[in-house]
């Protein structure tokens, strides 16, 4: 009877004790949103680049906080807010059900009023049928695509700016992690079908670092594991079984997550014989109310262990992000490697986190720019062999590379 009376009060209280768990304090909440906007203002190194109205934002993201009414919204605050700058390499360090993903193995573009599928995620994708690279994205779970674009919950960007509508339409096709995400197509043949975007089977490689040797030519893939450590070890187990090869292509299309300096430049460091810079910082100092201060400096790449001296060819695409695209233009400043494919991820700058005050989250700024030491930015880089993606049934930036190799070796 005792243990029956204890189970009813502990069932009775579960619902205050869910409440009290998750109670918020907008006093607080307030704290954090005006602690962010003053970052943003004083550190994100891009914000004069952005079409964005910060007293807008300020006015607008503090009226919010009235609306809140658990823990998820709060997320959904800081989230929204982030976004309205269109910069896909700032974000929280957490997300909800409700919550918009980071990408999608699909990238879209807009012309001329229309939705079009410039890219698909071919070196990962298994199971792709239609050839879909072309067709126009008509709507999104039924509803008409612009309407979703124009119901993208940011409230203070100017979704008439095609910069501002393209990023959002692909955050759309991204779509939140609650929902289903169904396309309404229309193919270049005019054939019109629906697309179940999570139908898709995307490869998941153990290895980080896979090899094989085709008509006497290495390929390498980097498994999106330039964020691993381990990843130098065993890209030099790989690298030296590869010296007898006529040359080497590199393949950074699965590198989406980025990854740090640590692993690109312990690679990078196979293929040269002397010191080379690899890309170039920049950031703005300012202390003590005194003149904005621009200071920057060449990051530099040492040789290390024995070198790979044969041609190389490096294959980018949309999912080539961050630290990919930092390798990219390294091995293009060192004039060390021909570079193919379509544009990268466009991840502009560098990434540093930051904590609130009062919330288990954080989230990340970009405090330098980054460049080639050509002096393009990072983003803007476009590879010289570009090879536009037509069709999903053959690898065409694969393909461009083992020719260009061919032709490095006559």
């Amino acid at each position: 009877m005792k243990n029956l009376f204890l189970i009813l009060i502990i069932f009775l209280n579960i619902p205050y004790a869910k409440s009290q768990n998750n109670k918020i304090d907008k006093i607080k909440i307030r704290q954090d949103l005006i602690g962010i906007i003053q970052n943003i203002e004083s550190q994100y190194t891009y914000l004069e680049d952005k079409k964005v109205n910060i007293e807008c934002i300020k006015e607008k993201y503090i009226k919010k906080i009235d609306e809140i009414r658990d823990k998820s919204e709060v997320v959904l605050l800081f989230e929204y807010l982030l976004n309205e700058f269109y910069d896909s390499h700032i974000s929280l360090n957490t997300n909800i059900r409700e919550s918009y993903r980071l990408s999608s193995p699909i990238f879209v573009e807009l012309e001329n009023g229309k939705t079009i599928i410039k890219n698909v995620w071919q070196t990962q994708i298994e199971n792709l049928n239609d050839n879909i690279v072309g067709a126009e994205v008509l709507k999104f779970n039924e509803v008409d695509f612009n309407k979703k674009i124009d119901d993208f919950p940011s409230l203070c960007n100017d979704k008439t700016l095609p910069k501002v509508r393209n990023w959002i339409a692909n955050k759309v096709i991204s779509g939140k992690y609650s929902e289903a995400r169904i396309l309404s197509l229309k193919l270049k043949s005019g054939k019109k079908i629906k697309f179940d975007l999570d139908g898709l089977n995307l490869k998941r490689e153990k290895e980080l670092i896979t090899s094989k040797v085709e008509n006497g030519i290495g390929i390498i893939r980097i498994n999106n594991s330039l964020g691993n450590n381990q990843s130098i070890s065993e890209f030099d187990k790989v690298l030296d079984t590869l010296f007898d090869t006529k040359g080497l292509v590199i393949d950074l299309r699965n590198t989406n997550n980025g990854g740090n300096t640590y692993v690109a430049k312990g690679i990078m460091g196979r293929f040269i014989d002397k010191e080379l810079p690899y890309q170039k910082h920049s950031y703005i100092e300012l202390f003590d109310n005194q003149p904005k201060i621009v200071r920057s400096w060449f990051e530099l790449v040492s040789p290390r262990g024995k070198q790979y001296k044969k041609p190389v060819v490096l294959l980018v695409g949309r999912w080539t992000g961050s630290m990919g695209e930092g390798m990219t233009i390294g091995f293009d400043a060192m004039n060390r490697a021909q570079i193919v494919g379509t544009e990268m991820k466009r991840l502009a700058g560098s990434d540093f986190g930051f904590k609130f005050d009062n919330q288990n989250f954080g989230y990340s700024l970009i405090l330098q720019k980054l460049y080639h030491i050509d002096g393009t930015l990072r983003e803007k880089y476009i590879p010289p062999n570009y090879v536009s993606q037509s069709i999903i049934h053959k690898d065409e930036i694969l393909e461009k590379g083992i020719e260009l190799i061919n032709k490095m070796i006559k």
